[in-house]
């Protein structure tokens, strides 16, 4: 259920590293199905610097509105300009509606690889 080429966190954000060094994030299946129907996603702009850890956005669904955190530290250099308009993206594809990209020296290697994050939702 989870792809094995994307890490992931505790705080359910998923991480795909590419040749380049940059990292597109997003949230996993299990926190839009937590979520519900997504209708808005706020996202920072290019060239914004982020902390892991730290929030860089937010995302409200039909039941709440929760922050989004970052997987990695670096420089915002990309962000899914389609969300805006077709935030249910995150609903229908999780996987693959990215909605930031990173530029980072981080390979992820600390984080949850796909069967550590399927045991941890269960």
């Amino acid at each position: 259920m989870y792809p094995t080429d994307l890490k992931y966190t505790a705080e359910h954000e998923w991480v795909r590293f590419d040749a380049t060094g940059d990292a597109s994030v997003g949230i996993t299946d299990f926190a839009q199905a937590q979520l519900g129907d997504v209708v808005y996603v706020e996202l920072p702009a290019v060239g914004a610097q982020l902390t892991r850890g730290a929030t860089f956005g937010s995302i409200e669904s039909v039941k709440a509105v929760s922050e989004l955190f970052s997987p990695v530290t670096g420089e915002v250099v990309a962000i899914n300009d389609t969300l805006a308009a077709h935030p249910e993206q995150v609903n229908q594809q999780p996987h693959a509606a990215w909605m930031i990209r990173v530029k980072t020296e981080e390979t992820g290697a600390d984080l949850l690889d796909a069967a550590a994050y399927t045991a941890l939702v269960g």
